[in-house]
């Protein structure tokens, strides 16, 4: 068993991130967003699975946008674009991407 931290501290002047494991089937990322801070759009080659810890914020895809709040996910397919913005409260989340990018 790996014990995995509590993830990052928040940062003023961008989103915090922390990678907490990383192999070749699976990279799993923590993220604490300020209120107004944005994960702007971008693409993945692989799966992301978003599971919201605390807060909230609009997490879009290229065909919905929706408000998800502590315990509650949403799936990317690969090559989906995709971001998240913290408009209204702090929000921290994990993202697991699967297969790790670029293994």
């Amino acid at each position: 068993m790996k014990v995995l931290s509590a993830g990052p501290a928040a940062r003023a002047d961008r989103p915090a991130t922390e990678i907490l494991h990383d192999e070749s089937s699976a990279r799993i990322v923590a993220f604490h967003l300020q209120r107004g801070q944005k994960v702007k759009p971008h693409r993945s080659d692989s799966t992301v699975f978003v599971q919201v810890v605390s807060g909230g914020g609009w997490f879009a895809g290229e065909n919905a946008r929706e408000y998800l709040t502590a315990g509650v996910g949403a799936v990317y397919a690969p090559g989906e674009l995709h971001s998240i913005d913290a408009t209204e409260t702090p929000l921290r989340f994990l993202a697991i991407i699967t297969p790790r990018p670029g293994g």
